[in-house]
This record gives structure tokens, sequence and C-alpha cells, in this order.
């Protein structure tokens, strides 16, 4: 297994974890439902709307924009355990054949050309090692003057060495990038930029829960009512202190990016 494919395991991995839902909760973002409902406004989404929802994780933004827009939503996830768990629950709420969810690879997508009408990915382009190429798939799958939604961490040049490594990766940190570097990702496949906003009160805001849901899973640890085998408290500990203070400072921040194709 190459170093790329790594990554994406490990990514894999831990969002499908009981440790990421405890951290994270349902929607694995900043923002949660509330900035993807923004990111579906701003894509003007409509019940004729073909949306396609990358990294779709277990299935909460999708399902939210399915309902809350009225569209189609496929779902595309790394982890077949997520997308068993996604399509189970779209199943139990009565949204089966509306939201449904398929295993994939967002730099090589199971999905025809220019099948879609919107694509929103959220906290996970930065994540993914070919970004080059996730772009030019987000294109190739989209209509002429379909939009695409990002929701991202940006960063400045330099990250506190406890925010560099594959758990800094897996969350949505170690290779973030600068706002135009994002942009200068989907320019080169084909998008025109059409609106940027910055909320990074949403990112420090899930960091500060983060520290402190982490102190009470240290306690339960310390008391024996909960086991974590193979998860380093520690060092997540001080990714989320540095983090926090990285946010706090101007280093790590959170973006919408949207764009149109061609």
């Amino acid at each position: 297994m190459n170093s790329e494919e790594t990554v994406k395991q490990c990514c894999a991995l831990l969002y499908e974890s009981d440790f990421a839902k405890m951290l994270l909760g349902d929607s694995f973002h900043p923002g949660g439902v509330k900035l993807t409902e923004r990111l579906g406004t701003l894509l003007r989404l409509t019940p004729r709307s073909r949306v396609l929802d990358i990294a779709s994780g277990k299935g909460t933004s999708a399902l939210f924009i399915g309902e809350r827009f009225g569209c189609q939503v496929l779902g595309i996830d790394y982890s077949k355990q997520n997308v068993d768990y996604a399509n189970a629950l779209a199943e139990s709420k009565g949204f089966a054949g509306r939201v449904s969810f398929r295993k994939g690879d967002a730099e090589r997508l199971p999905l025809d050309d220019a099948s879609f009408d919107a694509i929103i990915c959220e906290c996970a382009f930065c994540t993914f090692p070919d970004k080059p190429g996730a772009a030019r798939e987000f294109a190739r799958i989209l209509v002429p003057k379909g939009r695409l939604g990002l929701s991202d961490l940006t960063r400045g040049p330099v990250l506190p060495k406890e925010l560099d490594g594959v758990l800094a990766w897996v969350a949505c940190i170690a290779d973030a990038q600068p706002v135009v570097s994002y942009e200068n990702y989907l320019v080169g496949a084909g998008f025109r930029i059409e609106h940027t906003e910055e909320s990074n009160e949403a990112l420090l805001e899930m960091v500060e829960q983060m520290r402190m849901k982490l102190l009470g899973v240290e306690i339960l640890v310390g008391l024996k009512k909960l086991d974590l085998p193979g998860v380093d408290l520690s060092s997540a500990k001080q990714m989320a202190q540095a983090a926090q203070a990285a946010v706090k400072r101007g280093a790590l921040g959170y973006a919408i990016i949207c764009g149109v194709n061609g």
C-alpha cells in the first residue's frame, strides 16, 4: 500500500470509530448543519438539484441537505462501514430512494461525466493526497455551470509540531492550505471562484468542545469506565491545545469557497 492509500485508510478508520463520534458528534466538521445549510443556500439548491456529498461520513449532511432543500443526494465515502451506516439511517428516516450512499474515492469517483448539478465537500478536501486530481474529478462529474461548495480548514505558513503527522491530518489540520491555494486548485480544474467567506468562530467552538470532551474521556479512562485501546490521549490533548492556540492567533481558520464549473 502506498503512502497516499495509507493516509486514506487511516482517515477512514478513525472517522468510523467510536472515538471520533465521541469527540465530533454526528457532524464531523465545524459549524455542523448550520454551515451545511449555508453551503446549500450559496449553491442555490432546489428540489430539482442532483447533489453529491463527497466524504459524506455517517450521512448527517447529506440527509440534512435532502430534507432542507428537497433534492436528490448521493453521498460518497471511503469507509464501507460509514456507507452502510448512512444507508441504514436514510432508510430508517424514510429517505431511501432520495438520499443514498456509495463507497468511493474522491480522487477516482465511480460516477459518470456531467451527472450532478452541485457538490458539497466539508472538512475533507485538505485530507486528499492528490488535491489537483480531486478537483479535476469534481469538474468532470458536474454539469457545465454546476456549482461546488467547499468548507475547509485554512492555515498559515507554519504549524506547531503538535499539528504535524497522521492524527493531525485526519483531524483536517496537517495538510490544510491557505484559501488562495484551495482557489488555485479549483481554478486549475476549470472552476470560476464565485464566493469565499470565513467561519473561524465555528472552528474555535469545535476545538474548544473537543478539548472539554477529551478531559471527560481522560477521567472515564482513569476510572476504568471507558476503554480506548490504541488511542493516545496525551497526544490528542496536545494536538487539541495546539489547535486552539493556533486558531486564536490566526494560524488556523475555517472558510467556505464556492466555485462554478466552466
